[in-house]
């Protein structure tokens, strides 16, 4: 009798104990166990829109999509993946083991369909869409991915994209940003990222135990990103890259009357399109030394140099520290304290239209004395130099403008004649970006307003630029900017000028040439000016690294404007 009821207990308990398992499984735990049901018996397959084109100001798409096609598979078991990847490497000629890498690393859920090959190739996926009938697991997915037609041309403007970083996943998150976004990097692609990247859809599909397609259960469209219009004519932006090819520095060029940025070019290069592909090596842009991925346009600080003296010529005329007949003679050399000053050349008296014609260093450093070192640092800074132009690329430079007071406090150092003498060539810790030459020079050409750099015209098809377009009247009296403008007129045109290589040009050139100083180095090589005179169309910065003379970046100013006639753009 003991037997029996020991027996009955235990049968009951085991009974018990079925019982609550059962309930744990279809109560407790049933909502869990319904999704994973549904999992194995429904398919997510994504479908990607395009990414928004990006247009120069005539309209012509110099970044659109073009379709790809890649291979993912959706396999029942792992005897099913492992025979799909087989029939795969074959059918591609490519590692079995490459594919095993593959879906090891994208593997995300059983119920979305792992990538194991992208871009596999119109012909790749004709020949798998024919015979995946005996293969069920294997998916052919079209894909929109970026395309750059015409190379590195404005590859700096328009940036690259590559996978979203811990960084940017940070500040980004709650802005519908996820792991494995494809997002940009640098110029107009990191910018405006945002409004060109598109919103993905899908299709949900329900399969049998075998993973065959039975029935669509929805379906949602995928949406392309907003197309963006820049300022800049690619016309007269291959014409201003091709003119630096296979030098080290940068062109800018700018409407002086509106800030638009018509062309910039920086050189070396890269192809955005090698960063589409991961497989493609790009750690070489990481380890050149001559940076090809910086935009020296707007990211590189160098000496002004002789371009500075318009800077000078401009604080010591409103201060009235000199007047245009104000005349000083250059032996070659004078005498600053205890220090011998030279100057590139000999030029006997200059007033100021010839000592900026001849960029006569000697006259600008006894008007550099004259003036004074916080007089020029005030007037550099209302030209805007010293800090950011505000324009809405990303890693724009501030450059630097010394001051007797800044050497005090960060240097615990006195200020100098010799310094204010270095100032005044744009020489010592003077340090300035090309766009800031460029929008420095666009004061000049139209007579006394300092405008802002801006690039991006409409987003999805609506004016933006009444909001871009930034415009402030310097209060410069007229016969100041007539007096610069005469003798930047007088580089190009005359036979002496230091840019007189211009003055064969059908059109009237005005401008200053620089040359900076670069430790051992050859010295960097600048040339800012604006064209036609009368009436400014363009402003143009030419900036060549150890380039060895300013009449080197007037010559590449002289092939671009050719170029420029020659297309009718002038």
């Amino acid at each position: 009798m003991n037997k029996t009821k020991a027996v009955n207990i235990i049968v009951v308990l085991m009974f018990l104990l079925l019982g609550l398992g059962l309930f744990n499984i279809e109560v407790i735990q049933g909502k869990k166990f319904r999704e994973l049901s549904n999992k194995n018996c429904i398919r997510l397959i994504p479908k990607m829109g395009s990414r928004g084109k990006i247009l120069d100001r005539n309209g012509e798409a110099i970044v659109d999509s073009r379709i790809s096609y890649d291979l993912l598979i959706s396999p029942e078991d792992k005897v099913q993946q492992e025979k799909i990847l087989q029939f795969a490497s074959r059918a591609l000629k490519v590692n079995t083991e490459d594919l095993r890498k593959a879906y090891r690393n994208n593997f995300v859920s059983v119920s979305v369909p792992t990538v194991v090959a992208k871009n596999i190739g119109l012909k790749n996926a004709i020949a798998l869409e024919e015979i995946k009938v005996d293969q069920p697991g294997i998916i052919i997915m079209p894909r929109p991915v970026r395309n750059y037609p015409f190379g590195n041309l404005a590859a700096h403007i328009l940036g690259y994209l590559g996978e979203i970083d811990r960084w940017r996943l940070t500040k980004l998150g709650d802005y519908g940003y996820k792991t494995r976004d494809i997002v940009g990097f640098g110029g107009v692609e990191e910018k405006y990222d945002y409004y060109l990247r598109q919103e993905e859809g899908g299709v949900s599909l329900e399969v049998d135990h075998r993973g065959r397609f039975t029935r669509v259960l929805g379906y949602q469209p995928p949406k392309s990103g907003l197309d963006i219009q820049l300022t800049i004519d690619f016309r007269i932006q291959k014409i201003s890259g091709d003119a630096i090819a296979g030098k080290t520095g940068c062109v800018v060029i700018l409407d002086p009357n509106s800030g638009e940025v018509i062309a910039m070019a920086s050189s070396p290069s890269f192809n955005p399109a090698d960063f589409i592909e991961s497989e493609r090596s790009i750690s070489g842009y990481f380890t050149n030394p001559a940076s090809p991925l910086i935009n020296r346009a707007i990211s590189s600080s160098y000496p002004p140099a002789s371009v500075f003296k318009t800077i000078v010529a401009t604080a010591a005329l409103e201060t009235r520290k000199i007047n245009p007949s104000t005349t000083f003679v250059c032996s070659g050399s004078t005498l600053i304290g205890a220090r011998k000053f030279n100057c590139w050349s000999t030029h006997g008296p200059q007033n100021l239209n010839q000592a900026i014609a001849h960029s006569c260093d000697v006259f600008f450093y006894r008007t550099g004395l004259l003036t004074g070192a916080q007089a020029i640092h005030d007037y550099a800074l209302k030209f805007g130099l010293g800090k950011p132009t505000g324009f809405e690329l990303p890693y724009e430079g501030a450059g630097f403008i010394p001051s007797p007071l800044w050497r005090k406090i960060n240097k615990f150092k006195n200020w100098f004649d010799g310094d204010t003498a270095n100032l005044s060539i744009g020489q010592g810790d003077c340090l300035v970006t090309p766009l800031q030459m460029a929008r420095l020079m666009c004061v000049f050409a139209n007579k006394g307003y300092l405008v802002t750099p801006y690039i991006v015209k409409t987003i999805d098809g609506r004016d933006i630029s009444k909001y871009q377009k930034r415009i402030a009247q310097l209060s410069l009296r007229d016969s100041t900017i007539d007096n610069v403008r005469n003798g930047l007129r007088a580089v190009a045109g005359d036979p002496d000028g230091t840019a007189s290589i211009l003055s064969t040009l059908p059109i009237e050139v005005a401008g200053k040439t620089g040359t900076a100083q670069a430790g051992s180095k050859s010295s960097h090589a600048w040339f800012v000016g604006f064209f036609p005179y009368n009436e400014p169309k363009y402003v143009i910065c030419v900036f060549l690294e150890h380039g060895g003379s300013g009449h080197a970046s007037a010559t590449v100013a002289k092939n671009i404007i050719e170029g420029m006639q020659k297309e009718n753009l002038l």
